[in-house]
């Protein structure tokens, strides 16, 4: 199995190559030499180098003490989570599947080999306890693909040990540039490899690409949303692979987001075009939701159990409530690293990196933004108003409740239709986005307070079956339907302030 590791470090170079003494530095104590170290360690990517534009590294090492594969993802500069598994000829499936959203049916091949002498000095404080590790790296660089070259340069590092204070950092940097020491002008050895060697560079860096350009039309201003969901659905794959908390709700959100913006701006992109796409996010959307509203669903029964005075829980409710989230939480996610190892979701992705290369553009993608966004949004309103209106007009039970379910979810529509056109209509979105935010989370507590009165029954004639009082669960129940009823009865003033122009 793979380990994880959040890595903290800065990287420097130095004219003379050499590391002035740290000794006295943020509580460093000794610098003790722990010699020279051979490091050996082939890079993968694709042909297209996917891996790299994402600032991803994956290679195989041999040498020191941590031999393996290592895969890092960046967290923030400086900052990586380093995910390893053990030494093997092929990179490991569980890696491999870590990449997969990027790499999809791309081969990953060795791109570079970096092969370093680590002369490495150990910071540690007057207890003999580490704090950084700091070497001088002389790296010999390698391209193994195309007509490639080669570099060689020195470099200095400094990794904060488990745990530590990163203000140490800051710290050993003033002693560093007060002796001639400057930061890298690269964020790695790869990056910088991979300038250094790259075909016709002859050894110079590459200039860094410029960013997209400002949105002017309808038609940028839905794409910009349309790519930036496109991106967070990535570069989320591997986080909910990972069980990393709230990975999972943001990706389906993303999911439902970019869902959205292809239904509702359908005079911006052809829906002939879009409506397949459309119909894969939705299926995506419900699959990533069967792990999602389980975990919403036993938190929301857990809290409310937990609330309870001891002695109105009779039989051996919470062990059941565990169980059966444990149960249903064990399969669902096992369920979820399938949907995202599928054909099916890799040819999504796909799909969507097409519609943005080359999108189905409709009559309004070339007006100004203004009046084409604002329409659409309108209409999303408009809709949201009919179906509040209806569920407000029933009386409380089951038809009402599947309308304010519609209206939960035409509510999160328009929000997202507000996010999208947020540059182009300024205040007035923004006002909107929050009106539908705040509508969603008190129509969503509705729902759940729904599936937890439905769970709740289930859960009690299993209980029932097994001999066991249901006392609890019908209590549990009483209070999901009276937070119901209050939550359904400051409804209509609520939608009156928003209607009148309130933020909800």
């Amino acid at each position: 199995m793979a380990d994880a590791k959040r890595e903290i470090e800065r990287k420097y170079e130095s004219d003379e190559s050499g590391l002035p003494d740290l000794t006295g530095v943020g509580g460093v104590a000794a610098v003790l030499d722990k010699g020279l170290v051979d490091l050996d360690a082939t890079y993968y990517d694709t042909t297209d180098e996917r891996l790299a534009a994402a600032s991803l590294t994956l290679r195989r090492r041999t040498g020191g003490s941590d031999a393996g594969w290592h895969l890092k993802f960046p967290v923030a500069p400086g900052v990586r989570d380093e995910i390893r598994a053990p030494l093997s000829d092929t990179v490991p499936e569980e890696i491999a599947a870590l990449v997969r959203s990027r790499v999809r049916d791309r081969a990953l091949l060795p791109l570079v080999r970096l092969r370093s002498a680590r002369d490495v000095r150990h910071l540690v404080d007057a207890d003999g306890a580490l704090l950084a590790e700091a070497s001088v790296d002389t790296v010999t660089a390698e391209r193994l693909t195309g007509a490639g070259g080669a570099a060689q340069w020195t470099e200095i590092e400094v990794e904060l040990a488990d745990g530590g204070d990163p203000a140490l950092l800051d710290r050993l940097e003033k002693r560093l540039r007060a002796a001639g020491v400057r930061p890298s002008g690269s964020p790695s050895k790869l990056a910088r490899a991979l300038e250094q060697t790259a075909p016709g560079r002859g050894g110079k860096r590459r200039r860094k690409k410029a960013g997209p350009a400002e949105p002017v039309t309808a038609g940028d201003h839905v794409l910009a949303y349309l790519r930036a969901q496109r991106d967070v659905l990535v570069e989320l794959d591997p986080a909910v692979r990972r069980d990393i908390p709230d990975s999972l709700h943001q990706m389906r959100v993303a999911t439902r987001r970019a869902r959205s913006t292809l239904r509702t701006f359908t005079a911006v992109l052809d829906r002939t075009a879009t409506d397949p796409v459309g119909a894969e996010l939705k299926w995506l959307a419900g699959e990533l939701g069967v792990d999602r509203d389980q975990e919403v669903l036993a938190d929301r029964l857990s809290t409310a159990l937990d609330a309870l005075p001891p002695a109105l829980v009779a039989g051996p409710v919470r062990e059941r409530l565990t169980a059966w989230a444990a149960g249903r939480r064990g399969g669902a996610h096992a369920h979820l690293t399938g949907v995202l190892d599928s054909r099916r979701y890799l040819t999504l992705l796909d799909s969507l990196d097409a519609l943005l290369a080359d999108p189905p553009l409709g009559k309004a993608a070339g007006k100004k933004p203004g009046k084409a966004l604002g329409k659409a949004v309108r209409k999303d309103e408009e809709k949201l108003a009919g179906l509040m209106e209806h569920a407000l007009e029933l009386p409380p039970g089951e038809d009402r409740d599947l309308v304010l379910h519609e209206a939960r979810k035409k509510a999160k529509r328009t929000r997202y239709a507000a996010e999208a056109a947020t540059g182009a209509l300024g205040g007035p979105a923004r006002s909107l986005t929050r009106s539908m935010k705040s509508l969603t989370t008190r129509l969503g507590d509705h729902q759940d307070s729904v599936l937890a009165r439905r769970t709740l029954r289930e859960l009690a004639a299993v209980a029932h079956a097994a001999g066991e009082s249901a006392f609890t669960y019908g209590l549990l129940y009483g209070r999901e339907e009276a937070r119901a009823a209050e939550l359904e009865a400051e409804l209509p003033a609520r939608w009156r302030k928003i209607t009148d122009g309130g933020a909800g």
